[in-house]
């Protein structure tokens, strides 16, 4: 039987955009393509992460800025170029996501 990934699942998103709200200080009215990660890993859960959270829960470990779990984020980048208003063309290097996977 093939299992269906739910919607909860690490998974790649698209949005358009236009570039000046992406926040980076380009002034550009053209729209892109963003692709972001978005989705849990809890299947992804390892031996590690298991005993971790536990061994974090009854205080053996203090939870500061430790993750009992893994998360979904971006395994590879995709460029993205467009034109400014000054007519020049711009790149931004490793902006839109091209895959999601479960990292930690």
């Amino acid at each position: 039987r093939k299992k269906t990934k739910s919607s909860r699942d690490c998974h790649l998103e698209k949005k358009e955009m236009r570039v000046r709200d992406l926040g980076l200080g380009y002034d550009s009215d053209e729209i892109v393509l963003f692709k972001y990660c978005v989705g849990t890993c809890h299947s992804s859960r390892k031996n590690y992460d298991l005993a971790l959270k536990i061994l974090m829960d009854n205080g053996s470990i203090s939870g500061k800025k430790v993750s009992s779990h893994p998360c979904c984020r971006p395994t590879r980048y995709e460029t993205v170029s467009f034109m400014d208003t000054q007519t020049t063309w711009q790149t931004i290097k490793w902006l839109s996501a091209a895959n999601c996977s479960c990292v930690g």
